[in-house]
């Protein structure tokens, strides 16, 4: 299983990016899906989590009504719509799949997310 995140880049603060996660070599609708990240200095931390049984995603408190979540599984694609940046919201942004039986868990590269106020 192969994950690739794209999407990253530079925006100002208030600004808006889609970051998108191709998953390769499996299905997409195997895995629950979510996106974390890691800022200079800190631990990585959850940012955002969707299943694959249709229930509500789940968002960090800090992202709450800025992000969003989604998933196409027929592209075997994941996006993280994220509106309303702000400088904090700089990091690493890393896309996880973790199989919904095995628990067998795959990360991607990172994608560079920076925010300038």
């Amino acid at each position: 299983v192969q994950l690739v995140e794209s999407g990253g880049g530079s925006v100002q603060a208030g600004g808006s990016l889609r970051l998108s996660c191709s998953l390769s070599g499996s299905t997409l609708s195997f895995y629950i899906m979510g996106w974390y990240r890691q800022a200079p200095g800190k631990q990585r931390e959850l940012v955002a989590l969707i299943t694959n049984g249709g229930g509500s995603p789940n968002y960090a408190d800090s992202v709450k009504g800025r992000f969003t979540i989604s998933r196409d599984n027929a592209k075997n694609t994941m996006y993280l719509q994220m509106n309303s940046l702000k400088p904090e919201d700089t990091a690493v942004y890393y896309c996880n799949a973790r199989h919904w039986t095995t628990l067998r868990s795959y990360w991607g590269q990172g994608t560079q997310v920076t925010v300038s106020s």
